[in-house]
């Protein structure tokens, strides 16, 4: 598998060195957001990696940004509606050479990545390494704005995460002769664990309130629908993605509830993208859309292959479409998605939402 070579890495060094200069000489933004993640929340980092894996050409993007920005959609990511709800300007990825100020915050998902590491290790960010990302980050922030303004600003930031579908996705399509054998349980079990170190770390530099997406209906992608038919003849969901993400759903809401007895300030905001998403693909005109199993681009049953056919296959009004591609929402769907998150009620977002965690001490 190829190895993974950022591009230029050294000149993103020197440039983020002066970017940080150029964070001293303005004042700290009340409610910064860091994002954690894969493609869900990944507005360009895989921009600047040699993967296979990145939406670097139309139609993705084309809606809304009206070229691709590295955006696995048509436009714009739950991420990118969160800050304009909060009154923040679109939050860039860590890579990007063109960052000047992130007192708002950086983006350091990166599609294709795991909790695990060996999640399409080589050709994504795992967890693990946005997280040693953060950590450079806050050591040059200590070092030009001094402990207690990098203090403030961790602080009184959100940070957000939407990571585990690319776990779940790679256990239930493995090859069993290639992988070790684990039970459903165990392989929950470390994933949670990986997640949960990365938030502990995250407290011990200073981070108090989190925000999160639980996996959602991916099994009923179209993607997977797809899988499914070619590989077993089948014609529904595959199932063994859903009972892991009913798990993996499960198990996150008690560790977050475990963390919040532990660690000193911890809040916490849970979406539940699972029942949201599932409700969309069951119901898609409940919601707007006409179509909630075919992708709006793509080939092949449901139009769920991810080969990269989207530019000649792209559908004529995306707005009618929940998936934009075999597995990633349109515009029209991060859209909704993100509504919930910021100002749901408690049956879909807990125990608080999301603007009212922003106005938490």
């Amino acid at each position: 598998m190829a190895g993974l070579r950022f591009y230029n890495f050294s000149i993103l060094l020197v440039l983020f060195a002066s970017l940080l200069v150029a964070t001293s000489c303005h004042g700290l933004s009340r409610n910064a957001l860091f994002i954690f993640g894969g493609s869900l929340n990944d507005v360009g980092n895989n921009n600047y990696m040699e993967t296979a894996i990145k939406a670097n050409f139309l139609p993705y993007g084309e809606t809304f940004f009206k070229n691709a920005t590295g955006r696995a959609s048509d436009g714009r990511l739950v991420p990118d509606f969160i800050a304009g709800f909060a009154r923040l300007p679109l939050i860039p990825p860590y890579l990007s050479p063109d960052n000047n100020d992130f007192t708002n915050g950086l983006n350091f998902a990166s599609a294709g990545a795991g909790a695990l590491t060996e999640t399409n290790v080589g050709m994504t960010i795992s967890l693990k390494t946005q997280l040693s990302f953060f950590t450079f980050m806050e050591k040059n922030l200590n070092a030009k704005l001094g402990e207690a303004k990098t203090k403030t600003l961790l602080s009184r930031a959100v940070y957000m995460f939407g990571i585990g579908s690319n776990d779940y996705i790679t256990f239930a399509t493995r090859n069993t002769t290639e992988l070790p054998s684990y039970t459903r349980e165990e392989y929950v079990r470390m994933v949670i664990g990986n997640l949960t170190d990365s938030i502990q770390e995250i407290h011990s530099m200073g981070g108090r309130k989190f925000g999160f997406s639980n996996v959602g209906d991916v099994g009923c992608s179209p993607f997977l629908r797809s899988l499914n038919n070619a590989r077993n003849n089948g014609s529904g969901c595959m199932d063994e993605v859903t009972i892991l993400a009913e798990l993996h759903n499960k198990a996150l809401t008690k560790a977050l509830k475990k963390l919040e007895r532990k660690l000193e300030g911890f809040k916490f905001s849970i979406f539940d993208l699972y029942a949201a998403s599932k409700e969309r693909i069951d119901n898609p005109t409940k919601y707007g859309f006409k179509e909630g199993r075919v992708a709006c681009c793509g080939t092949g049953p449901y139009k769920g292959n991810l080969s990269g056919c989207c530019a000649k296959t792209v559908c004529d009004n995306v707005s009618d479409y929940l998936f934009f591609d075999g597995v990633h929402p349109t515009e029209k769907a991060n859209y909704q998605f993100a509504r919930l998150m910021w100002s749901g009620g408690a049956d879909i977002v807990k125990p608080y939402n999301l603007k009212t965690l922003l106005k938490k001490i």
